[in-house]
């Protein structure tokens, strides 16, 4: 009878014929980041691992996060080899219908985030950590199969230093150290002593060992699994070979991402030899589960007076601490200016449910990621300018699938004198342009608070857009702004031209239908608080009513913004304009600004009042287009 040792070493040989096979059928994929990897991730399924593959959504399953995500011919294939996929299915890899994706998905209920943008897996892990540790108080662990060339990755130490800070001795990274990446060596190599000194200086209990030796990485990750209350995360660092068990790959550079072609498969399997197939009955988790969270209660929305003034970053803070008073299962990150964004308010009140990310956005969002996935309800916050550090995370977070609400404060020349750098004028484009996402902008302290309260339960990506200065509250209590809505707050039958605003905007334009009636040019206003999506209906009709002149006026960049989404739907070709073909003046930013009062700012983009104005007279001057 063959050994516990023989086994695994068979069932690491699986692992890498499997591999090779489902590549070469493809014509495409990883087959040697896989093959470096195959005995540490044959030690962990057969001994360490703790999963139950019949109940993936089990809360104290272990988490398994392949952060090197082009070694989906390694992951799939232990799958199988859990009994969790058919080998059948293996064959299906990479093609048109497949759970089997070149890169992992949430396609797969065994799969809980995506990966595959390096330097990932490791923060989204901290996230899951964190939750493990603070939230769900269960006793599951976090492993992460971790490649060497990520770990030139900047999000890479964010975690290592985030892991450390926060004691999570409930993570383990095993890093597989094969020293080639796409184009030749790695920054170090197989140097396994530097990587050992970063981590230690982290706070991180690192453990080399031998990559292929089944029980040298046994005893290492016994060692890593002891180390509950030491407060210290672990990193396995295996020196391994890519390519290994084929000679003719094994240490080569080139044959990154290169599928085998037939000929060579044959060889590759000749030399891994044939056995009986192995299916591993994978250790079950204690069947612990958390606590019931208490009942979640209505939510008591703070309110503000209608003419007094407030700033929506105010409001929204006001709100979170309202949420987290009536719903226990919503936590809020922030990147060390919540005293800007008022998450503080929040933080002050819910302290046990509050993570700060310091100055390390890609870690914040990655970390909300984590969080989501058992369940909790993140909401991020940090200026708006600074989220487009993270966009890479962020757009990752589609792809998995995420229900995360992120608020953007600061957004526009509006904050002032801190000038461009602080000034969040690409977030609205960033952000329409992730997959199923919703953009809000809020224009006033009552308006924030009902749309706060809406993005708890949304799904997917939402994204909030919050200004610095103070603007007046427009909106009586209790009044709701469904998502996909706007708000008419001007309109006559005389109405000539149709101007639309969003948060700062709002007033503004407001303000130009006054300077316009002085003229004798009644103007209809239109605050568009819902971004993406947006009130096609509403906006259609005011330009059918005004003849199809609109004056659109943004605190953004003209690319990719609130004028974009309104041109979008007034010039689709299925919206029958009754005969008018409509005339879109675009007001935004369209120069670099400097440092003035948030007046000035206004005033020298052209998105002031006086500026609408103008830009309206001008447009009912400006010759009809002929319809061709």
């Amino acid at each position: 009878m063959a050994t516990w040792t023989e086994q695994v070493r068979d069932l690491a040989q699986q692992l890498r014929a499997d591999a090779i096979r489902m590549t070469t059928a493809a014509g495409s994929g990883h087959p040697t980041s896989a093959l470096s990897a195959a005995e540490l991730m044959a030690v962990l399924l057969a001994r360490y691992l703790r999963y139950a593959f019949a109940d993936p959504q089990h809360p104290n399953n272990d988490r398994l996060i392949f952060s090197k995500g082009h070694a989906t011919p390694l992951l799939y294939p232990l799958l199988a080899a859990a009994g969790a996929i058919s080998p059948d299915e293996l064959m299906t890899y990479r093609k048109k219908g497949s759970r089997l994706e070149g890169h992992p998905t949430p396609v797969l209920p065994w799969v809980e985030v995506a990966t595959g943008a390096l330097g990932q897996g490791l923060p989204i892990g901290v996230g899951v950590a964190l939750a493990g540790k603070y939230l769900d108080r269960l006793p599951y662990r976090v492993w992460v199969l971790h490649g060497d060339s990520e770990m030139a990755e900047g999000s890479v130490w964010e975690a290592f230093e985030h892991a450390g800070h926060y004691q999570l001795d409930n993570l383990i990274v095993i890093l597989d150290v094969n020293r080639l990446g796409q184009r030749g060596e790695t920054m170090v190599g197989w140097n396994m002593e530097v990587y050992a000194a970063r981590a230690r200086a982290f706070g991180w209990r690192a453990i080399e060992t031998d990559g292929h030796d089944v029980e040298a990485i046994g005893r290492a990750y016994q060692e890593a699994t002891s180390g509950a209350g030491s407060g210290q995360p672990a990193l396995v660092i295996a020196r391994t070979v890519k390519g290994k068990g084929v000679s003719f790959i094994e240490d080569k550079n080139g044959w990154h991402g290169k599928a085998l072609s037939k000929d060579e498969a044959a060889r590759a399997l000749a030399e891994l030899g044939e056995r009986p197939r192995i299916t591993v009955t994978v250790a079950a988790p204690d069947d612990q589960r958390p606590q019931p969270l208490p009942a979640p209660r209505p939510v008591e929305l703070p309110w503000y007076e209608v003419g007094g003034s407030v700033a929506t970053r105010e409001a929204y803070g006001d709100v979170l601490r309202a949420l987290g008073d009536a719903r226990p299962d919503v936590v809020v990150l922030d990147g060390e200016v919540n005293n800007s964004t008022y998450a503080e308010k929040f933080a002050q009140a819910h302290p046990e449910r509050y993570f700060e990310m310091y100055i390390a956005e890609q870690q914040m969002i990655a970390a909300a990621v984590g969080l989501q996935t058992r369940g909790w309800k993140p909401f991020v916050s940090t200026f708006a300018a600074f989220l487009t550090r993270a966009y890479d995370f962020i757009r990752m977070a589609a792809i998995s699938r995420a229900n995360l609400k992120l608020c953007g404060s600061h957004a526009g020349v509006s904050i002032g004198e801190d000038g461009p750098s602080q000034m969040g004028l690409e977030d609205l484009a960033m952000m329409r342009a992730v997959s199923g996402s919703t953009v809000l902008y809020p224009c006033d302290g009552n308006q924030t608070a009902a749309l706060v309260a809406e993005m708890v339960d949304r799904p997917g990506l939402v994204f909030m857009r919050t200004t610095r200065m103070k603007t007046p509250v427009l909106y009586p209590r209790g009044e709701a702004f469904p998502i996909g809505g706007s708000r008419l707050l001007r309109q006559s039958a005389e109405d000539q031209v149709t101007l639309v605003g969003a948060g700062v905007t709002t007033h503004e334009a407001l303000r130009a239908a006054h300077l316009l009636e002085e003229r004798g040019i009644r103007a209809r206003v239109i605050d568009c608080y819902s971004i993406k999506p947006i009130d096609a209906a509403a906006l259609r009709e005011a330009a059918r009513a005004t003849g199809g002149r609109v004056v659109v006026a943004e605190d953004h960049w003209p690319e990719g913004g609130l004028a974009d989404a309104v041109l979008e739907v007034l010039t689709d070709p299925e919206f029958a304009h009754g005969g008018i073909t409509p005339q879109v003046t675009r007001l935004a930013v369209r120069t670099m600004p400097g440092s003035t009062t948030p007046e000035e700012q206004l005033a020298a983009a052209g998105i002031d009042a006086r500026s609408i104005a103008e830009a309206a007279a001008a447009l009912l001057k400006a010759p009809r287009p002929v319809r061709a």
